[in-house]
């Protein structure tokens, strides 16, 4: 049976708004950061084996993009043959139409 793991690559505007998360979370308790930023990584690391554990993200009608849920923030990703793409990592209460035409460029 071959190898099913996958290999997890953060984007940089992915990896950039986990940043500032964990920087809004440390002005006030940093410690609630640091285990924070230990639950993100845990939930990243999990789809090395099990990639398709999330959710289809439902603002992306016959999507293949798919989340995971971290407190209030929502760890989107897409599930390649041998890699599992984090494509945005973004507040539950924001705009999501917003961000999506930030991303496309059609702002």
């Amino acid at each position: 049976m071959a190898d099913s793991r996958r290999t997890v690559i953060w984007a940089p505007s992915a990896r950039a708004h986990l940043s500032q998360a964990l920087s809004y979370i440390a002005g006030d308790a940093p410690r609630a950061a640091r285990r924070f930023l230990a639950e993100v990584f845990e939930r990243a690391s999990s789809l090395e084996t099990l990639s398709k554990r999330g959710r289809i993200v439902r603002e992306f009608e016959g999507s293949t993009y798919r989340q995971l849920v971290a407190r209030r923030y929502r760890m989107i990703y897409r599930v390649m043959p041998r890699e599992v793409h984090v494509v945005a990592f973004i507040h539950g209460a924001r705009d999501f139409e917003r961000w999506r035409s930030e991303v496309d460029g059609t702002d």
